[in-house]
Parts: C-alpha cells; sequence; structure tokens
C-alpha cells in the first residue's frame, strides 16, 4: 500500500474517475464491515477476513500497483485494472450481505431489487424469487407489517437474496465487457482508418503522379488538365482537327501535362477537405446524442471515427469520378469543383458511420433500460395479506 495514505482511510487523488470511486466504495464497504465486526465466529471471522483481501486487491486497482510478478514489456493496464476493481468490490459487497444484521439486510433490499429488475431478465427464477420475497417481506407496500414482522419473515430468504444479488452484479459486468469490447472495435477502426487516410496522403507527397486527382476537361478544340491545387494552360485535344478542319496532328501527350501540374500536396489537401467535413458531421450528430455514464468513451471514439473516415471516403470518391465511374461526372471544370466534391464526398461518411452510431445507442440505450416487467403492486388496504412469519433471523 501506498505510504501517502490519508487519515481518512482514502487513498489518492488519482488519475481517472473510476479509479476515485473504487477508492471512494472500498472505504464506505470497509466501514460498514468495521462497524458489523464483533465477537466474529469462526465462519464469520473468515468472511471478513475475505472482505478485507477484496479491498486490498480493489484499491491496489486504483493505484495502478506493480504487476505480480513485475514484467519488462509493458502494456495498457486500464481495461484490466478496472475489472479487477469492479470485481473484487461486488465481491465484498456480496460477502457483507453475508455477515450483515437482518436489520441491515432488511434495508438493503430495496437497493438489491432495483439492480436485480435492472440487469435481470422478468424471466429469471432469482429475480421472481426477489419480487416475491420483497412482496411478503412489505418493501413494496410500506403499510404491511411492522418492523419486527418484517425481520421475523426475512427467516431464511438470505442466501437467495444474495444469490440474485450476484447474478446482477454478473448480469452488469457482462454489459460492461460487451460495452468495452464495443468500445474497442470503434477504436481499432479509427485506428485502422487514419493508418489508411495517413498512408495516402504519404503516397501521394511521394508519388503524386502515380495517383494523380485530375481530370481533363475538352472545351472545343481544346483540352485543360485541372488538379486539386492547380490548372495546366489549355492544349489541343484530339477534337481539333474536326473542329477547325485543320490536317489531322498527332495527339497530345496528357501525362506530361498530368505530370507538370499535379503536386505532392494533392491527395493531402483532399483528404484535408474530407476531413473538415467529417468533423461538420460529427459535430452535427452531438443534436441526437444522449448522455452517458459509462466509463468507456464510446461516443467519444464514434465521434473519432468520423475524421479519419471522411478524409478516406474523400479521396475514394473522387477516384470513382476520375474512373468515369459516376456518369456526367468524369470531367470536372476547375480546381474549386475538386475540392468542393471533396467535401461533400467526406461529409457523405454519415452514411456508413450512421450504422455505428445507430449500433452505440442500442448498445448504450440497453445498458440504460430497465426491464419491462415491474415488481407487482401494492394490494389495496382491504385486501393485504398479514406478513408471513417465519423463524426469527438469528442476531447478528
Amino acid at each position: 500500500m501506498p505510504s501517502d495514505e490519508w487519515e481518512s482511510g482514502i487513498f489518492g487523488p488519482v488519475r481517472t474517475g473510476w479509479r476515485e470511486s473504487t477508492l471512494t466504495r472500498a472505504a464506505e464497504i470497509e466501514a460498514m464491515a468495521a462497524s458489523m465486526r464483533t465477537d466474529d465466529s469462526p465462519g464469520e471471522a473468515t468472511l471478513f477476513q475475505a472482505i478485507d483481501r477484496h479491498i486490498k486487491a480493489a484499491r491496489e486497482a486504483a493505484i495502478s500497483a506493480p504487476l505480480k510478478p513485475r514484467r519488462w514489456l509493458r502494456h495498457p493496464r486500464a481495461g484490466g485494472a478496472l475489472e479487477r476493481a469492479l470485481s473484487n468490490l461486488d465481491a465484498a459487497e456480496t460477502l457483507l450481505l453475508n455477515v450483515a444484521t437482518p436489520a441491515y439486510l432488511l434495508g438493503m433490499i430495496p437497493s438489491i431489487l432495483n439492480k436485480v429488475q435492472h440487469h435481470l431478465d422478468p424471466t429469471d427464477p432469482r429475480r421472481q424469487y426477489l419480487e416475491q420475497a420483497a412482496d411478503r417481506l412489505g418493501v413494496t407496500d410500506p403499510f404491511a407489517g411492522t418492523p419486527h414482522q418484517r425481520l421475523a419473515a426475512l427467516g431464511d430468504a438470505r442466501h437467495e437474496i444474495i444469490a440474485a444479488m450476484r447474478a446482477a452484479q454478473s448480469a452488469a459486468h457482462r454489459e460492461q465487457v460487451q460495452l468495452r469490447n464495443f468500445r474497442n472495435v470503434i477504436a481499432w477502426t479509427t485506428f485502422s482508418m487514419t493508418v489508411v487516410a495517413i498512408g495516402v496522403a504519404i503516397a501521394g507527397f511521394v508519388g503524386h503522379t502515380q495517383i494523380p486527382l485530375c481530370f481533363t476537361p475538352q472545351e472545343g478544340a481544346w483540352a485543360v488538365v485541372v488538379c486539386p491545387t492547380a490548372e495546366s494552360d489549355p492544349f489541343p485535344s484530339d477534337r481539333l482537327a474536326s473542329v477547325t478542319g485543320a490536317p489531322p496532328a498527332a495527339p497530345a501527350d496528357i501525362d506530361v501535362y498530368v505530370e507538370r501540374t499535379a503536386k505532392p500536396w494533392d491527395l493531402a489537401i483532399v483528404e484535408l477537405m474530407g476531413l473538415v467535413a467529417a468533423a461538420v458531421a460529427a459535430a452535427l450528430s452531438i443534436r441526437g446524442i444522449r448522455g452517458s455514464a459509462e466509463r468507456h468513451g464510446v461516443l467519444v471514439w464514434l465521434a473519432a471515427l468520423k475524421l479519419p473516415t471522411g478524409a478516406v471516403t474523400a479521396f475514394a470518391g473522387l477516384m470513382l469520378m476520375r474512373g468515369q465511374f459516376v456518369p456526367g461526372l468524369s470531367a470536372l471544370d476547375n480546381s474549386a469543383q475538386i475540392l468542393a466534391w471533396a467535401l461533400v464526398f467526406g461529409y457523405a461518411q454519415q452514411l456508413f458511420t450512421h450504422l455505428a452510431d445507430r449500433q452505440g445507442q442500442a448498445v448504450l440505450s440497453g445498458m440504460r433500460s430497465t426491464a419491462a416487467v415491474q415488481p407487482p403492486s401494492p394490494a389495496p388496504p382491504s385486501s393485504r395479506r398479514p406478513v408471513e412469519t417465519g423463524p426469527a433471523a438469528p442476531a447478528q
């Protein structure tokens, strides 16, 4: 453990939000466990020791303690540290419910019920049992029975309540893993598209005559080579003889004019135009984004994906036009038109990234939404069932 521990027992400050929340929750569970620890039985002493170990592991993850065993080759540890922190805190909280007094467990049932309904399917038998137990214990009806009767009715339901809580924690963990995997896919796709965009710009700079984004519009007997950043002087086209009636001559070598007109920065300028259009699209997409409390920055990565994709689609769209893939748009008249179409194709990346946006919102909505079936509504006063009494829970 670090030596700069605060008097309150909370370490820090640390770099990121989830690390701070981990330290805060660890201190809270530690304080609750200390308040419940009296003359422990051997079984309870083992549980309290396990709680201490889980809290220690969560704190080590939050403060980025050295690996055991140490490794010379370092790699990003944020994902593993987050897994370690959350799983150990969940385990400590579950163990705390095993040693908690009946009054504490009864007070925690509304929170447990909310978590279970948030993460477990309505047909899950553990959720159904907890909802029935909550109904019997008067959690859904504050007028059902006295506090003493509720504690007596708690009976042997402790283990089933804790099992439902643990199942909800596992389901929440799987949702976080799914969200993180989706974030990783988007991040790697963004990285790959960035590499492609940079590679295209480098290829254009090194061999600008090999992939020229130039067009050759013809007007009457004359033609001109138009590139993103320059235009050539007019030269005779192959239609000169038919227009002027002069004897046919050898046509001009267009490749020579392309080589003279094309510049090393042509592809980079086109990609820059696509990047600008994609940035505008990313800014406009903010209007449809709902806030999220997830820790993985999915919405940020979805916005970042648009930028390199816009650069690549601007280049690819102009290549399709130069290859006469789009009828009627095979010969742009000037450099301004080329850059304008680069903006159009850069914004057109929205056709592809919109699918990723929808999938990301679907994943986030699945985490935010609760299950459709809600707990039974309280019975009217005239038809309330008496609280079922069972064997009194042993005093802790």
